[in-house]
C-alpha cells in the first residue's frame, strides 16, 4: 500500500459532512416553513401560539373546485400517467386565464404546469442559468429564490431595499448590479415578503432597462389578485410586450383560491425554454397530480368571485395590523399595498432590554417573541434583510388582534 493510498480515508471515516453534497449542504431550510411548523407543533402541546409565519389564506378551498377534484379522484382517466407538462386542457386555460388577467397573450404550448410555485421557480432557474451567472434579486427577497439560483449553479446579486422606498428597488440600483455575467432579473410585484407593489410607470421603466440590456426577466405573479386601495397590478410583459421572448413567468393557484396545500403551479415563457424546462420536469417529478391538476382547471375556469371575498377580509386586516404595529414605539411599518404580509422595521428595539435579555438581532427578538408572548413571527434574516420582522395577516381577525395586542404589551417593555 502506498502512503497516499494509506493516508487517505475509507468512505465510512469520512468526515460525515461530506455524506452530503456541497450543492445540495448549502441548502437553508424554508425559514418561513420551519417557523409555521414549531408554532403549530407548539399548539398542539396546548400552547396558545398565535402564528404569523406561514404565507398561505385562511380560508378553505372554494367548494366547486373541491367538487371538481372529487370527480376526478372517481375517473379511471385520472389514475394514469399524463403528459409531463400539464393536461392540455389545464394548460389551454392557464393561456386563457394569463390574457383574462393580465393582458398578456400567450399560446398552451407556452405552459409547463409545475407542482408548486417553487419548482416553477426552479425549473425556470435551472434552464436559464449556466454556472456563475448572475441573478439581480431585490431584497427583502422571498426565502426560496436565492436558494434555487445557488441551486440551479447561479450567482444571486441583491439590490437591497427599505422602508424609506417602499422596498421599492429603482433602475439606478438595479443598473448598479449588473455586470457582464449579469443574466437574470428577478422582479416580484405585490412583493412576499414587504406586500410592495411598482407602479404601471416603474414596472415599464424596469422592463425596457432589462430590454435594453438584454436580460432574462423572471416575474413572479402569484399574488396578482391580492392589491388594495389604489394599487394595480402590472404584469412586466403586459406593459413592455417586447419582452416576450426574454420573459418567464411564474404563477400558480395557491394565493389567489386558498389552494396551498393542492400544489399547482406553472411557468409561462418562449416555447423552445418551456420545452426544456418540461424535460427537466419528465426526469424529475413527471406529471402533477392529476387530481390537483383537474382542481386547478375548475379554479382557472370560474369567476374571481373567491378571491374578491378574500380580498375584503386581507384588506380590514391589513389596516388593523398597520395601525396596531405602528402603535409600538420602536416599530416602523410601511402600509403594503398587496400581497398579505407586513415587513416593519424593529431596528430600534435592537439592543434594548426586553424581560432581562438584549437581543441584538431580529432572528433574537423573534426568538425572544415566540418564548415570552407566544407569537410567531418570521425575522429578516430568512429575507436578507435583517432589522425586520415579517408577519402574514393571513389568519382570522380574531387571532390577528390577540397576537399583535401581545407584542404590543411584550415590546411596549423596552428600555
Amino acid at each position: 500500500m502506498t502512503a497516499s493510498a494509506a493516508n487517505t480515508p475509507s468512505p465510512s471515516r469520512r468526515d460525515p459532512a461530506s455524506r452530503v453534497s456541497r450543492r445540495v449542504g448549502a441548502i437553508a431550510e424554508s425559514a418561513t416553513l420551519a417557523v409555521d411548523a414549531k408554532a403549530k407543533a407548539l399548539k398542539a402541546a396546548g400552547r396558545p401560539v398565535v402564528g404569523f409565519g406561514a404565507g398561505e389564506p385562511d380560508f378553505p378551498t372554494p367548494a366547486y373546485i373541491v367538487e371538481a377534484a372529487l370527480k376526478a379522484a372517481q375517473d379511471p382517466k385520472y389514475h394514469k400517467y399524463t403528459p409531463a407538462g400539464g393536461l392540455p386542457e389545464l394548460k389551454e386555460a392557464i393561456a386563457h386565464k394569463t390574457l383574462r388577467d393580465s393582458g398578456v397573450s400567450v399560446s398552451a404550448n407556452q405552459v409547463l404546469v409545475t407542482n408548486g410555485g417553487k419548482q416553477a421557480i426552479y425549473n425556470a432557474f435551472a434552464t436559464l442559468l449556466d454556472p456563475g451567472d448572475e441573478v439581480i434579486v431585490p431584497a427583502p427577497y422571498w426565502t426560496t429564490y436565492p436558494e434555487a439560483i445557488q441551486l440551479a449553479g447561479g450567482v444571486p446579486v441583491d439590490v437591497v431595499t427599505d422602508e424609506t422606498t417602499g422596498y421599492l428597488a429603482s433602475v439606478e440600483q438595479l443598473e448598479a448590479a449588473r455586470t457582464e455575467r449579469t443574466k437574470v432579473l428577478l422582479f416580484v410585484s405585490p412583493s412576499n415578503p414587504t406586500g410592495a407593489v411598482y407602479s404601471p410607470e416603474q414596472v415599464e421603466a424596469i422592463g425596457r432597462w432589462a430590454l435594453e440590456n438584454g436580460l432574462w426577466v423572471l416575474t413572479d405573479e402569484i399574488y396578482e389578485h391580492l392589491v388594495y386601495g389604489d394599487a394595480r397590478f402590472t404584469s412586466i410583459l403586459k406593459a413592455v410586450p417586447e419582452l416576450a421572448e426574454q420573459t418567464v413567468i411564474v404563477n400558480g393557484v395557491a394565493k389567489t383560491y386558498a389552494m396551498t396545500g393542492w400544489r399547482v403551479g406553472w411557468l409561462i415563457g418562449p416555447a423552445d425554454v418551456v420545452k426544456a424546462a418540461t424535460n427537466l420536469q419528465s426526469h424529475a417529478t413527471s406529471n402533477v397530480s392529476n387530481v390537483a391538476q383537474v382542481a386547478a382547471l375548475a379554479a382557472v375556469s370560474g369567476d374571481l368571485a373567491a378571491v374578491n371575498e378574500m380580498k375584503l377580509a386581507f384588506d380590514r386586516r391589513r389596516q388593523t395590523i398597520v395601525r396596531m404595529l405602528n402603535e409600538i414605539p420602536g416599530v416602523l411599518c410601511p402600509e403594503p399595498k398587496g400581497a398579505f404580509y407586513v415587513y416593519p422595521s424593529v431596528k430600534a428595539l435592537l439592543g434594548k432590554e426586553i424581560r432581562g435579555q438584549h437581543p441584538a438581532n431580529s432572528a433574537e427578538l423573534a426568538s425572544l417573541i415566540l418564548d415570552e408572548a407566544e407569537v410567531a413571527v418570521v425575522p429578516g434574516e430568512a429575507f436578507g434583510t435583517p432589522g425586520y420582522l415579517r408577519l402574514s395577516y393571513a389568519l382570522s381577525d380574531a387571532d390577528l388582534v390577540e397576537g399583535v395586542s401581545r407584542l404590543q404589551k411584550l415590546l411596549g417593555e423596552a428600555r
